[in-house]
């Protein structure tokens, strides 16, 4: 069997899960490129704030792609892997699959970088706790 006739799975841990909703849609009924990528950050931001032990704000965001569009009524789910820590800092892979609920399979519809910063109360860069 060759790898693409292989069921693509999604890569890291499953950290957020919702539904398309009509009111996030474009005038083309397609949901938001925006509002999938405010999704794609909250779920990054779980991961990275899971590894920081506390509050974490978003630094950078990497370039993405959109695969397909995003219909109404899809289930969309953002799977995060953690690939670096740093001092202060988390970088992450968020990874969007969608599932219509008339289909059994799910589909890849963009992946992209976020980069975390650790703060403290004050908003100050704090460094990242050991990863014993």
């Amino acid at each position: 069997m060759s790898k693409h006739d292989e069921d693509p799975t999604p890569n890291g841990e499953l950290v957020l899960q919702t539904l398309a909703l009509p009111k996030d849609t474009n005038s083309n009924g397609d949901i938001f490129g925006g509002w999938l990528l405010s999704q794609m950050d909250l779920g990054g931001a779980i991961a990275a704030r899971e590894v920081a032990r506390g509050r974490v704000t978003t630094v950078a965001i990497g370039s993405m792609g959109f695969l397909r569009p995003v219909p109404v009524g899809s289930t969309v789910s953002c799977y995060c892997e953690v690939t670096e820590i740093g001092r202060a800092s988390v970088k992450t892979l968020v990874e969007v699959w969608v599932k219509q609920y008339d289909k059994s399979d799910q589909q890849k519809v963009t992946e992209g970088e976020f980069v975390y910063v650790a703060i403290d109360d004050s908003g100050r860069t704090r460094p990242v706790p050991s990863q014993r």
